[in-house]
Parts: C-alpha cells; sequence; structure tokens
C-alpha cells in the first residue's frame, strides 16, 4: 500500500512540473506581444482599454476612445470620468435623444451637440474650467453641480471609473 501512494505522489509531482512550462511559454507570449505594443511610441494603452470597455457595451461612443483620451488630457483631466459620466447618464450613448449626441445628460437632455467629437471636447473643457478649477475637483463634489439633488449619481460615476482601469484615481474623491 505504501508503494501504491508513493507512487501516486511522484506521478502527480511528475504530472504538476512538466504543465509549468507550458503555461509559461504562454504567459511569456502573451508578455511578449504586450510589451512590443507598449513599446510603440504611437501606442497609448489607455485608448486600447476603453476601446475595449466601451466595445463590451456595444457602444456607439466605442471609435472615439482617443478622442476621450486626448480631450482628458488637454483638460488635465482622468481619462475614465467623461466616459463614466456616459455610462450612468446614457448606458455610455445608447439611449440619448435622436441626433443630438448627448450621453451626458447636458441641460438634462435638451442640449443638442453637432457630433460625438463635439459633446466629448464640451463636455471635457466645461468640467475643467466650471468644475475642477472651481472647487469640485472631487466626484463627490462635481455630483453636487451636475447631478443635483441626486445622491447616487457620484457612487456610480465612481463605480463605471473603476470598471474602466483598475488604476487608482488621478484626482481625489
Amino acid at each position: 500500500m505504501r508503494k501504491f501512494i508513493t507512487y501516486i505522489l511522484i506521478t502527480t509531482a511528475l504530472f504538476i512540473l512538466t504543465a509549468v512550462p507550458a503555461r509559461g511559454e504562454n504567459v511569456s507570449a502573451i508578455s511578449a506581444s504586450i510589451n512590443k505594443d507598449v513599446n510603440n511610441e504611437s501606442y497609448d494603452y489607455r485608448v486600447a482599454n476603453l476601446r475595449t470597455f466601451l466595445a463590451k457595451y456595444n457602444s456607439p461612443l466605442t471609435d472615439y476612445a482617443e478622442s476621450f483620451v486626448a480631450y482628458a488630457d488637454s483638460n488635465g483631466l482622468d481619462y475614465r470620468l467623461v466616459p463614466a459620466i456616459t455610462g450612468v447618464e446614457s448606458t455610455f450613448g445608447k439611449h440619448i435623444p435622436i441626433n443630438s449626441y448627448n450621453a451626458y445628460g447636458w441641460a438634462n437632455g435638451e442640449y443638442s451637440f453637432s457630433s460625438w467629437e463635439d459633446s466629448i471636447a464640451h463636455v471635457s473643457e466645461v468640467l475643467k474650467t466650471s468644475y475642477i478649477d472651481k472647487g469640485a475637483p472631487t466626484i463627490a463634489k462635481i455630483a453636487k453641480r451636475y447631478a443635483p439633488p441626486s445622491i447616487t449619481w457620484g457612487g456610480n460615476v465612481k463605480f463605471f471609473v473603476g470598471k474602466i482601469d483598475k488604476l487608482p484615481l488621478s484626482f481625489d474623491i
């Protein structure tokens, strides 16, 4: 009986040890391709990350991931903030007034933009100049001005920011 148990233990150990290199090869192959993309100067993981995230929701904003990142950068915003607001206000642009490009609930949904690009640029700039620069540097403080009297809006925006990317927020909460 002892010989049988020893045989089983040795066989199991050998099986486990031979399985590890195969798994290691897959991981290195995947990480090697990721590193190749990261070294590409035109590659921005935030754009790829946001595009993938919006595509999961079948969002009409998927093709505008680069615009979200560019306007966030030019206004000093966390790239996840404006897309997270679209998640709360319109399920990432899927439920908006026809041809309004208003995925943000801007002016209680009564405002129309000329394009997605225009809406991203406008909302990003106004969040910076009229909210953050004027004493609302956190999502909680933005919420008090952006969506009063809602007590859930800020928490919902934070939720989507966290879903977009697991990085810490680039501004206080």
